[in-house]
C-alpha cells in the first residue's frame, strides 16, 4: 500500500510539474519566438525534467513516510477507495491525524497550487501576445498551440485540488473515489486523443484515411 501510494502521488506530482515546464515552453515559443532555440535547449528541458523528477520524489517520499509511521487498527484496515490514496488511508488511521493533514495540504500548495499560479500567469502574457497578433489565421494558430494543454492542465489540477485541497469534513468517501477516477484514468485515456489531434500528421492521416473510405464506398 504504501508503494503503491507512494509512486501513484510521485508519478502524479511529475505530471503537474511537467504541466509547468509545459506552460513555460508556450510562454516562451508566442511571446519570445526569435529566441526559442536558444532559451528551450536540449540542456534547459533535462533540467526542466530533472527538477520535476526530484521535487515529486522527495515530497512524496516524506509524505507516504510520515502516513505509514501512524498506528493502523487491526479491525479498520479496508480501505473503501480503488487504491492506495493518502486520503482513504488516512482515515483508517488510530492515530490523530491533524498534522499529517497539515502537511498533505502543504504538499498541495507545492505541487498543485504554485504550479497552478505559475501556468496561469504564463497564459496571461500568452494572451496578451496573441491579443496583439494583426491576422486572425496568426491568433488561431497561436491558439491551437495551447488549447491542448490548457484541456489537460483544467482536467489534471480541477480533479486534484478537488480531493487533496478540500477540508477533510467537506468530502464524502464516495465522492473521493469519483473524482479520482477522473484523473486516473479518464486524463490519461484523454491525453492522447486531446494531444495527437492538435498534430498536423496525425489530421492529415485522418482526413486522407476518411475521404478513402467514402471513395471505397461510393458506388
Amino acid at each position: 500500500c504504501a508503494a503503491q501510494m507512494f509512486l501513484f502521488c510521485a508519478l502524479g506530482g511529475i505530471d503537474c510539474f511537467l504541466l509547468t515546464a509545459m506552460a513555460y515552453d508556450r510562454f516562451v515559443a508566442i511571446c519570445h519566438p526569435l529566441h526559442y532555440t536558444l532559451i528551450m535547449t536540449q540542456k534547459r528541458c533535462i533540467q526542466l525534467v530533472l527538477v520535476s523528477l526530484v521535487l515529486a520524489v522527495s515530497l512524496n517520499l516524506q509524505l507516504t513516510t510520515l502516513i505509514f509511521n501512524l498506528p493502523f487498527c487491526g479491525h479498520r484496515l479496508e480501505i473503501n477507495h480503488f487504491l492506495c490514496d493518502v486520503p482513504p488511508v488516512l482515515r483508517l488511521a488510530c492515530g490523530d491525524t491533524q498534522v499529517h493533514q497539515a502537511v498533505l495540504f502543504v504538499v498541495g500548495i507545492i505541487a498543485l497550487t504554485i504550479p497552478f499560479v505559475f501556468i496561469s500567469i504564463s497564459y496571461i502574457f500568452i494572451a496578451n501576445a496573441i491579443l496583439r497578433i494583426h491576422s486572425a489565421e496568426g491568433r488561431r494558430r497561436a491558439f491551437s498551440t495551447c488549447s491542448s494543454h490548457l484541456c489537460v492542465v483544467l482536467l489534471q489540477y480541477g480533479c486534484c485540488s478537488l480531493v487533496y485541497m478540500r477540508p477533510r469534513s467537506s468530502t464524502s468517501e464516495d465522492e473521493e473515489w469519483q473524482i479520482a477516477l477522473v484523473y486516473t484514468f479518464v486524463t490519461p485515456l484523454l491525453n492522447p486523443v486531446i494531444y495527437t489531434l492538435r498534430n498536423k500528421d496525425v489530421k492529415d492521416a485522418l482526413k486522407k484515411s476518411m475521404s478513402c473510405k467514402v471513395l471505397s464506398e461510393a458506388p
